[in-house]
């Protein structure tokens, strides 16, 4: 007998593992079980985080950090209609993003931020942010200190640069919680965090990128020494088998034993 999203994300909250590896095809439901198991976290809420909904009683975000196709919906072009020349992608404020952008401009991330994008997408192709990290405008580096003029990116590149945000994001997680005491700690906006969720974020990658993605988030997960556990679904046989192989192995303080993979599939009654 199958089971329901929310059973399955009960089943991944239940778990002792540090980290569970999902594949299922696409139109399976993967982002609708990043959904509900965000929901496990806040199950009060009216509506979805994302649309600004600040009035939950607890944030999801102080347990749980999730990129889905939702995470991209928070980011929007303007196009500059009249003059047709400064074209800038802009964040959607809500409680989220707000918080998000803060942190990353007072931990100075903007530079590693470029640094990830560069290296999923072309070392020439160059984000600027705006002194609020409100809105990114882009350039291509010709040399001899001069660039283009503003350009707008390819969607493929679009989804290369919000998941540099949100990757940068989770190395600041990590990163942090392995300071053991909390005082210590650069912030303490992470303290409560229980797990990461991450789906699908290579859908836009060439193969060779999509291998680097794919070994970056391993040895992320590898370095990370606190509770945190995280929660990876994919449609991709390469980035899972890449995370599968580099994650299946011990790896100093990391243990095998932590690990567990899935295939997730849809019946025909509905269930999963």
């Amino acid at each position: 007998m199958g089971k329901t999203l929310r059973e399955i994300a009960q089943d991944l909250k239940g778990t002792n593992k540090k980290v569970q590896l999902i594949y299922a095809f696409n139109g399976t439901g993967k982002t609708r079980l990043s959904r509900e198991f965000k929901q496990l976290f806040a199950p009060k809420a009216d509506g979805p985080e994302e649309a600004g909904n600040a009035d939950q009683p607890e944030l999801s975000r102080n347990k749980i950090l999730y990129y889905n196709a939702f995470t991209e919906d928070l980011f929007y072009w303007d196009n500059d209609l009249a003059r047709d020349a400064e074209y800038k992608l802009k964040i959607q404020p809500n409680s989220y993003t707000n918080w998000l952008l803060e942190l990353l401009k007072d931990l100075g991330q903007d530079g590693n931020i470029v640094k990830y994008f560069q290296r999923y997408a072309n070392d020439k192709l160059t984000p600027h942010f705006s002194d609020d990290f409100g809105e990114v405008s882009f350039s291509l580096e010709r040399g001899n200190n001069e660039r283009s003029g503003h350009i707008k990116i390819s969607k493929g590149e679009e989804s290369n640069f919000i998941w540099s945000v949100f990757y940068t994001l989770l190395d600041q997680a990590v990163t942090i919680l392995n300071v053991a005491e909390p005082e210590e700690r650069e912030t303490r906006q992470f303290d409560q965090l229980e797990y990461i969720f991450v789906d699908d974020p290579v859908s836009s990658l060439d193969e060779n990128h999509l291998i680097q993605l794919a070994v970056d988030l391993a040895q992320l997960i590898k370095l990370s020494e606190s509770d945190v556990r995280f929660v990876i679904t994919t449609h991709n046989p390469l980035f899972y088998n890449v995370l599968f192989n580099e994650l299946n192995s011990d790896d100093g303080s990391y243990k095998k034993k932590n690990f567990e993979k899935y295939r997730m599939a849809k019946l025909e009654d509905g269930s999963y």
